[in-house]
C-alpha cells in the first residue's frame, strides 16, 4: 500500500455567517443532519405501520432532551465527577465541550421510558426497537464530526493510513510526539454505518420489530462491541485512566453488550412470541 500517512488539517469551523459573524461548526452540522436523518427514517417507520403522528412529534422532543442532558451529565459524572460536584454551575457550560455517548444512550433510554409511560402506553422495547433503526447513522455522523475537530483519535501507528492531526494541541505532546495516529473516529463510523444498514434490513426485510427487543439487541452489539475493541487503540482520554486495564469507555460499554446479548437471546432463542418472522428462525 502506497499511502504514506495523511496530513489532516481540517478546520472545525464549516463557515461563518455573514454580518453576525457567527461560526457554524462541523460538529453542530453533523449533529443536526444526524437528527434530521433519524427523524426521516423513523417517520417512514411510522407511516409503514400507520402509527399515531402525534406520538412521532413527541418522540423526538423526548429523544433530543434525553440525549443532550444524558450526554452532558454522563461526561460530568463518568469522567470528571469531583470537578463538577465542586463546581455544579460548570455542568451547564456545554459550549465548552464534553459529551459522553454512553451517557447520551442512557439519557435516551430514560427519556423513552417516560415517553412510553406518558404517551404510547406501550412497552419501552416497542419504541426502542424502532428508534434504534437510524441511530447507527447518527452515531457515525458524530464520529465524523470528531474527525473534523481532530479529537478522540488513536495512538501512534506505522500503518500507511495514519493521520497527522496538526490541528490538535495534544498531537505534539508525549506520548504522541507528532507521530501519525489511528483515525479511530473513522473506524467507529464504519462499524456504526454497518450497524445502521443491518438494522434497516432487519426492520424492512425481516419484520424483526415483531420480535420485541431483537433490533435493539443487535444495535447494542453492533455499536458497543466495536467501541470496546477500538478503545484499545485510543489515547488515554482522562488522567485517572492511566494504568487501568480497561478505560472508562470500555467499562461503560460492557453493560450495553450484556444487555444486547440478553435481548437477542430473549427474542430469538427463547422465542418469546413463538412466531417465525419470514426466514428468521
Amino acid at each position: 500500500m502506497i499511502l504514506a500517512y495523511i496530513d489532516w488539517t481540517a478546520d472545525p469551523v464549516a463557515f461563518t455567517v455573514p454580518f453576525i459573524h457567527r461560526e457554524i461548526r462541523w460538529y453542530g452540522l453533523a449533529f443536526a443532519f444526524g437528527l434530521a436523518l433519524g427523524y426521516w427514517i423513523v417517520s417512514k417507520i411510522w407511516k409503514n405501520e400507520k402509527l399515531n403522528n402525534a406520538w412521532l412529534e413527541k418522540l423526538f422532543m423526548y429523544v433530543f432532551f434525553g440525549m443532550v442532558i444524558g450526554a452532558r451529565l454522563g461526561h460530568c459524572l463518568f469522567y470528571n465527577p469531583m470537578h463538577y460536584l465542586a463546581n455544579p454551575i460548570d455542568i451547564f457550560k456545554i459550549w465548552e465541550g464534553g459529551l459522553a455517548s454512553h451517557g447520551g444512550t442512557l439519557g435516551i433510554i430514560i427519556a423513552i421510558y417516560i415517553y412510553s409511560k406518558k404517551v404510547t402506553h406501550k412497552n419501552i422495547l416497542w419504541t426502542l426497537d424502532r428508534l434504534a433503526v437510524p441511530v447507527g447513522f447518527v452515531a457515525a455522523m458524530i464520529r465524523m464530526a470528531n474527525l473534523m475537530n481532530s479529537e478522540v483519535y488513536g495512538r501512534p501507528t506505522t500503518l500507511p493510513w495514519g493521520f497527522n492531526f496538526y490541528k490538535s494541541p495534544e498531537w505534539y505532546l508525549p506520548p504522541i510526539n507528532g507521530l501519525p495516529c489511528h483515525p479511530t473516529q473513522i473506524y467507529e463510523a464504519i462499524f456504526y454505518v454497518i450497524t445502521g444498514f443491518v438494522c434497516l434490513w432487519l426492520y424492512w426485510k425481516k419484520d424483526a420489530y415483531k420480535r420485541q427487543g431483537l433490533i435493539l439487541g443487535i444495535f447494542f452489539i453492533g455499536i458497543f462491541v466495536p467501541r470496546f475493541f477500538i478503545e484499545f487503540l485510543k489515547n488515554v482520554q482522562e488522567d485517572f485512566e492511566v494504568g487501568w486495564l480497561l478505560n472508562m469507555g470500555q467499562i461503560l460499554s460492557i453493560p450495553f453488550i450484556l444487555a444486547g446479548i440478553w435481548l437477542i437471546y430473549k427474542a430469538v432463542i427463547s422465542n418469546v412470541e413463538r412466531k417465525p418472522i419470514n426466514n428468521l428462525k
